[in-house]
């Protein structure tokens, strides 16, 4: 089954334990769509301006992402700048610059409106809506959003969780949109807003997910290195998703299972930085990695003597 992503494609600048990495390939669709795109055909929606390079372009055709939705616009392609402390676990902005990406008004392709599976990336929610509105009754669609929206569209953000089945979110802006602290309340507060399905990701501590009764927590797999986190949330989305449309299937199980896929390609993404972890990895290569974490999470059933 196919998959739509809708997101920012991006320049990041990055400063980290590693040094200064000046406007490497980034941004929400880019993330999903490399880690959506192992699992089934992927079609992406954003914009870039004319300084976005033809290699990332070729990088994206490689791995048999659909482009007809990436628009091209005169301008400079969307820029953002921050700085890790050297731990990685948190980061200043430093600059963001919209360019093109402040008129993008997301454009679906007439092929790609039955695409039964989507992912709307964090971008303003009024436009998350009008990807909504072009599309032919998706049988899920998963949502991101972060600070910015909760903060300054509070309005258009409720009316947008109306509409979707998976709300995917932090620890930090899910109790922030919440208002709770206790991170279950604040997931309960947060299904009884519209989505049935939410997914609290946790960084190093793993994801947690959140579905009528039930309640499935995929730890994050410790790793030797760390190189950059900064897509780390998109690419556990979609890998979430691509798992799921690769099933074609919305239950409990594929659920669960689909949270370890996501945990499991975040894994390889924070491992490079930009999108290099992403790039070679193959199904093999993920079912190895899932192989680890279920190693990781297994419990003997062996009676107690």
């Amino acid at each position: 089954m196919s998959i739509l992503v809708v997101g920012s494609v991006a320049f990041d600048t990055i400063h980290n334990h590693l040094g200064t990495h000046p406007k490497v390939l980034g941004g929400s669709a880019t993330y999903a769509s490399l880690a959506a795109a192992p699992y089934a055909p992927t079609q992406l929606v954003g914009v870039v301006g004319r300084d976005f390079p033809e290699d990332a372009i070729e990088l994206m055709r490689r791995k048999r992402i659909g482009l007809d939705g990436l628009e091209v616009a005169d301008g400079k392609t969307f820029h953002w700048e921050g700085r890790y402390t050297d731990d990685l676990t948190s980061r200043v902005s430093i600059s963001t610059e919209l360019n093109v990406f402040a008129d993008f008004e997301p454009k679906v392709p007439k092929e790609a409106r039955s695409v039964p599976y989507v992912l709307l990336g964090n971008i303003h929610p009024t436009l998350q809506m009008q990807v909504l509105d072009q599309l032919d009754s998706p049988k899920l669609v998963i949502a991101d959003t972060m600070n910015f929206w909760i903060e300054g569209t509070p309005n258009e953000l409720a009316e947008m969780l109306k509409r979707i089945d998976v709300l995917v979110i932090n620890e930090d802006e899910a109790r922030q949109l919440s208002g709770l602290y206790n991170i279950v309340k604040a997931a309960e507060k947060l299904r009884a807003a519209g989505p049935s399905t939410v997914i609290i990701k946790r960084g190093e501590y793993g994801a947690l997910l959140f579905r009528a009764s039930e309640l499935f927590h995929a730890p994050a797999l410790p790793l030797r290195e760390v190189q950059d986190p900064t897509g780390a949330g998109d690419t556990f989305a979609g890998a979430f998703l691509g798992f799921v449309a690769s099933r074609d299937a919305t239950d409990e199980e594929t659920l669960r299972q689909a949270v370890v896929h996501g945990s499991a390609v975040a894994s390889y993404c924070v491992e490079g930085m930009s999108v290099s972890g992403l790039v070679d990895i193959k199904k093999q290569d993920i079912e190895t990695r899932v192989d680890l974490f279920r190693r990781l999470i297994h419990i003997p059933t062996n009676p107690v003597h």
